[in-house]
């Protein structure tokens, strides 16, 4: 079956999947799961990569960046100001003047602060960047982010790294309805049936870092990954069935014997 392809800002991904760079075991096993994932675009934390001195060994050494782009965010940002001035780090340094903006408001659960979220937002549109804010699931604030020109909005499924799945269904069916920029939801998902669901909720596509390199077999769930993104993918475009409170007879009745 033929589908359309992710396309955020214009760029065409083959992969619906986005990955994560960090807490792997090794930067080869990082590697590793990268190429099984599937994924053509991975996040990197700005403040985790040596962008002074080039010539030291850096995550990005492990990255294929010919085949995948790369998605600078600013993990660890507690205001506007210290997100944005990570972002034009970031772009100054060559790595891309895309990026996954966090702005965190709380220590412990790591929300996004949304106020900060859509200052931050605003002013980086306004200075070129290409923004993915990544938001908590609620459809006013996506609102706002996509009026100060987000290219797409994250709203998480779950607290970061909780691994709980997608918490709050109807919220992001209700985010998908009124948000006409691609969706991907970042953070939370623990397993494959969790990024099976996201899509199947009609997300564009998925975000996720702990799921994958917390793994027992970082790789095998890599791969795994893949697999449920693009069925949930499938099963969306292809149209589930009603649900129903009673049973309905899965082969026809009419014409049996004794009828």
């Amino acid at each position: 079956m033929t589908d359309t392809p992710l396309i955020i800002a214009g760029r065409t991904f083959r992969s619906r999947l986005i990955v994560g760079s960090g807490k792997y075991p090794s930067h080869a096993v990082m590697r590793q799961a990268i190429a099984a994932s599937g994924a053509d675009m991975v996040t990197v934390a700005v403040r985790r990569v040596n962008v002074s001195d080039r010539s030291r060994e850096s995550l990005l050494d492990y990255l294929d960046t010919d085949h995948i782009a790369i998605l600078p965010n600013t993990a660890g940002c507690y205001t506007a100001d210290e997100a944005i001035r990570t972002a034009h780090l970031a772009r100054e340094a060559g790595l891309s003047n895309w990026i996954k903006l966090e702005v965190i408001g709380d220590e412990r659960t790591l929300f996004p602060d949304n106020e900060a979220l859509v200052e931050a937002t605003r002013a980086l549109v306004r200075d070129g960047f290409v923004v993915l804010p990544y938001t908590s699931d609620d459809i006013v604030v996506c609102r706002k982010l996509v009026d100060a020109g987000a290219a797409a909005v994250m709203p998480l499924g779950a607290p970061i790294g909780s691994g709980l799945g997608i918490q709050n269904v109807n919220s992001l069916r209700i985010i998908r309805e009124f948000v006409r920029v691609p969706l991907i939801v970042d953070a939370g998902v623990g397993t494959a049936s969790d990024a099976a669901l996201a899509m199947e909720l009609g997300a564009d596509g998925v975000l996720m870092q702990t799921a994958i390199a917390g793994a027992e077999k970082p790789v095998a769930m890599a791969e795994a990954m893949k697999y449920a993104v693009a069925a949930g993918r499938l099963a969306y475009v292809s149209g589930r069935i009603p649900q129903k409170m009673y049973a309905t007879a899965s082969s026809p009745v009419e014409g049996m014997v004794g009828r």
